[in-house]
């Protein structure tokens, strides 16, 4: 104990000491060159002959090559470490010890900056817990988001201010930052005691506030937001228009408000918008013409994922696009939505609502994927809700691939796992193969014909065992084959 008092004094005293200890030594080298002086010998003569004399005797003891090479080395040396400490000092001012490291940001930088095109279209928990798990493979993410939430933060911010609901925008934003550091922790806090401020989120307040200071520009909200947090994509609302949901449940009662609906427990009919088709965002439009690969879901299927089909130009663009398209289907089913649904019957609600054909579902999207796992839920969740049903045949006949995967979350109760989830989507895209962009006209997509192609496959139920396989799914076929080959892809695709 008193030896650590001991030091703390001296590191106390030290920075007055260097100081004296410098003059000190100062005073001392004046005197060793008074002497000098006295003595009649000049210093710089006497440096200038021992240094002099000292390259002499090691000229003749080390060969002049061998020398230099030594030389050489030394000043190499030098530059390297000064180079090296300056990188240091640079990158660390950019990069503290809290945050991720310079081989972690390097790999971040160059190769997920190439990966492919992903756009994520839906809301809720489920887009942003994907989204978690999608920026491990590419930073090229784009996130369309539903803004037809009028509860909680949202709903009161919405009211209040006329603005977006930020709600989604902002989970799937902190779902995109590149670390989790204190920044990204503040958009998620919630305040839970204050007037007013009770039950707002962080985030939404700095999203209604950005946009307040830019005339009502939500777009421009979410790219500060996202430039705060460093986040690897970018999100966007699928429409500018505050839109209203309506349902039609099937007793003929028709509820306004995504939480009435939710709340009023009858089956959904048809859902709508008010007003009705409202323009998509341009950015919206564009990611989806671009991209690689076009993910559905997971999500709430009537208040996440068809709001964002009854946006004017969204379907017909997903439908036009060349890239790989997948729907995630939900663990389980959701009280007030989709109560006793089977894959099918998300499937048919999905393709009613986007306007395509029950047989050309493929145009829509190619492939399901379907939880395999049974999770444990008894005395966990309401006896209502249970494990979303896969009807094959009724699958196959909306012509849409099945993928089966074991995707269940160990953490929390019927979700899916966003690092197992993201892995079997990147590996499907993968195997199935990517294509070039749709080619656009004076700004206008390429219109497909409304009649199957003949490179298609016929599309067969597929299941997936990444246990006997090794490490990769397996689909119906390549795009590129022709109808003549399904029957071989039949044979060997199917598990």
């Amino acid at each position: 104990m008193k030896g650590s008092m001991n030091s703390k004094i001296a590191r106390m005293m030290l920075p007055g000491l260097k100081r004296w200890i410098v003059i000190i030594l100062a005073g001392i080298t004046v005197i060793v060159v008074g002497i000098f002086l006295f003595l009649g010998y000049h210093p710089v003569h006497v440096t200038t002959m021992l240094i002099r004399e000292t390259l002499e005797q090691a000229a003749e003891l080390v060969p002049h090559k061998a020398s230099g090479i030594v030389v050489i080395v030394g000043g190499a040396l030098i530059v390297c470490i000064a180079i090296y400490k300056m990188t240091l000092n640079v990158v660390g001012a950019y990069l503290p010890n809290d945050r991720e490291s310079i081989p972690d940001v390097l790999y971040r930088k160059r190769h997920l900056a190439k990966g492919p095109r992903v756009v994520v279209i839906g809301g809720g928990t489920g887009l942003s817990n994907l989204l978690r798990g999608i920026k491990m493979f590419t930073n090229n993410i784009t996130a369309i988001v539903t803004v037809g939430d009028d509860g909680g933060s949202s709903g009161r911010l919405r009211e209040g201010f006329g603005v977006l609901p930020p709600g989604d925008l902002r989970n799937c934003i902190t779902a995109l930052a590149d670390e989790e550091g204190l920044v990204t922790e503040l958009f998620r806090y919630r305040f839970d005691s204050g007037e007013g401020l009770e039950g707002h989120s962080f985030g939404n307040l700095f999203l209604t506030a950005v946009c307040a200071i830019t005339n009502g520009d939500m777009l421009e909200a979410t790219r500060v937001a996202s430039r705060v947090l460093n986040s690897c994509g970018q999100v966007l609302p699928s429409t500018l228009v505050n839109c209203t949901l309506v349902a039609e449940m099937s007793d003929g009662t028709v509820v306004k408000g995504e939480s009435n609906i939710t709340e009023a427990g009858a089956r959904i009919k048809t859902l709508s918008l008010i007003p009705e088709k409202p323009k998509a965002t341009p950015e919206a439009i564009e990611a989806i013409h671009d991209a690689d690969l076009i993910i559905l879901g997971p999500g709430s299927l009537y208040t996440s994922i068809i709001p964002n089909l009854l946006v004017e130009g969204i379907p017909q663009a997903i439908r036009d696009s060349n890239a790989d398209k997948i729907y995630v289907t939900n663990v389980l089913t959701q009280l007030g939505e989709t109560t006793g649904y089977s894959v099918g019957d998300h499937i048919e609600a999905i393709l009613a609502h986007s306007g395509t054909a029950g047989n050309l579902g493929y145009r829509l999207m190619e492939a399901v994927l379907v939880n395999d796992q049974a999770p444990e839920l008894e005395g966990k969740i309401p006896p209502d809700i249970k494990p979303v049903a896969l009807d094959s045949d009724r699958v196959r006949e909306l012509g849409v691939v099945v993928v089966k995967r074991y995707l269940l979350s160990q953490k929390t109760i019927g979700h899916h796992d966003s690092d197992k989830l993201a892995k079997t989507i990147m590996l499907w895209h993968m195997r199935h193969g990517r294509k070039q962009p749709i080619k656009q006209t004076m700004g206008k997509p390429t219109v497909k014909s409304e009649n199957k192609p003949a490179t298609k496959v016929s599309p067969t139920e597929q299941q997936i065992d990444m246990e006997q396989s090794g490490a990769a799914l397996v689909t119906a076929g390549s795009k590129e084959q022709m109808t003549s080959d399904s029957s071989a892809t039949n044979a060997s695709g199917s598990a």
